[in-house]
This record gives structure tokens, sequence and C-alpha cells, in this order.
């Protein structure tokens, strides 16, 4: 039985389906979700953008919304994709919602981050078009600057397609310290940087308190923004899946209750 006893933090049928995962593996965990996702409303914008999809040399899906949302998008203007057009996602469930809408979708096997994704062979030779290339990412209002910037170095032309935005649901005050406190927590999973941002929001006050719990991100950046916001025991599993999570909590010792 794992001493880890987590707050999971992603939206809550997220929430639901990682707890399951943990249990089967012994480890305690209650939700606390931080991330409502909710979707905007469709534009003339992004109707362009979608009558312009042929122009891409690769799209890339950051989020498991992302793709629900963008196929659904797709679905209503009844546009099919070129099947000779490859699509690229940043982890295995979001590239499974493509491959199951019937498109070309490719992502890293080993990583679930942004950095993996860049490394993949496939996705360099999307870009390797012989004039400027150019990509689309489909995301929520805001997110995955530093793929953006990655590409950008590359001499990639880049545009987003945001489809929905994140907001922190509403809670009574102290709800998050009564959480930890009353189910005895000694790490918390964040899913994204925004999830990091709304911890810290949720916390107020407290956030001193909660920045010793050992935190678990999914990559690099978000440790980053953890480290720098005074979160003192970070761990970068190196992705956002149950499997990535689990590696992490079998390398790491959990601090005594």
């Amino acid at each position: 039985m794992s001493q880890w006893r987590l707050l999971l933090t992603r939206p809550q049928d997220e929430c639901e389906a990682l707890a399951a995962i943990l249990a089967a593996h012994g480890v305690y965990s209650c939700s606390l979700p931080l991330l409502n996702i909710v979707a905007l409303d469709e534009t003339a914008e992004q109707r362009v953008i979608l009558r312009k999809l042929e122009g891409y040399c690769a799209v890339i899906v950051v989020s498991k919304p992302a793709a629900r949302l963008a196929t659904q998008l797709l679905e209503r203007n009844q546009i099919q994709p070129s099947s000779a057009q490859p699509w690229f996602s940043v982890g295995a469930a979001t590239g499974e919602i493509l491959v199951n809408y019937g498109l070309a979708a490719h992502w890293p096997e080993q990583g679930d981050d942004s950095e993996a994704l860049l490394a993949l062979p496939r996705l360099k030779q999307a870009l390797n078009t012989g004039h400027a290339p150019r990509v689309l990412i489909i995301r929520g209002e805001e997110g995955r600057e530093m793929l953006a910037d990655s590409l950008r170095r590359r001499g990639v032309v880049v545009d987003y397609l945001g489809l929905y935005r994140r907001e922190l649901p509403q809670y009574p005050a102290g709800t998050l310290q009564a959480t930890l406190c009353s189910n005895q927590l000694n790490g918390v999973l964040v899913s994204s940087g925004q999830g990091f941002k709304h911890l810290q929001q949720l916390a107020g006050e407290q956030w001193p308190a909660l920045s010793k719990l050992t935190l678990f991100v999914p990559s690099q950046r978000v440790a980053e923004q953890a480290r720098a916001a005074g979160a003192e025991i970070v761990v970068n599993c190196r992705g956002a899946n149950a499997a990535a999570l689990l590696v992490a909590l079998q390398a790491e010792s959990a601090p005594a209750l």
C-alpha cells in the first residue's frame, strides 16, 4: 500500500478516472477540481480557419477537451480533413480521440509534453516542406506558448484555434485547506500551468503552508512556474497521464504524516 495521499485537481471526469486507477494501485486520493472546461461560442473566425485547414502542414491538438471540441466543430461544419494531413497530440489520450474520429494522428510514445512532441520524427518530417511551414495549434484560450515559440524559432508560422476556456469552480472559503487536513493529504497533482494558477488562487493566504506539500506537475515548464512561486518540493512527472504519475509516485518517498 502506497503512503501517498493525493489531492487531484483535474476536471471532474478526469479526476474520477484517475482516482480509480490510483485506487487499484493502492494510492489514496480525493478530488477538488480546479478546472471547469467551458466551450467558446463558434465564431466566423473559427470557420475561416477551418476553411484554410488544408494549408497547414501539421495540426497540433494540445488536450482532450480541444480534441473533442475540434472534432465536433469539424462535424458541424461538414469539413473532412485530408487523410494525408498529419495531426499531432501532446499525449496518447488526446491522440486516440483524433484517431477514433478518423484523423491521421501521431504522438510521442515516451513523454507527454511539448518537449517530447517537438522531438517526434514525424513532426520534424511534416515541417520539412521545402517552403515556409505553417502549423495550427488547437487549444483553449491560452496555453502551450513554449511549443509555439519553439516552432517559430524554427521558421514555422503558427496560428491558434482557441475552442474553450478554463474556469476556477466556485468553492466556499477554506475548502482547500479543509480538504487537505481532513484527508491527511501529503501531495497535490496539477495537470497544467492554468491548474497551478488556480491552485494558488484558491489557496490565497494559505499558499505558504500549501507550498510545503509535494507538488506533482506534468512538465518542466509547470515545474519552473511552481518553483518560482515558492513551491518547495516539485516533481516533474514528464506527462499528464496516469502511467507517468504512477512512475513518479514510485520514485518519490512519501513524507510521513
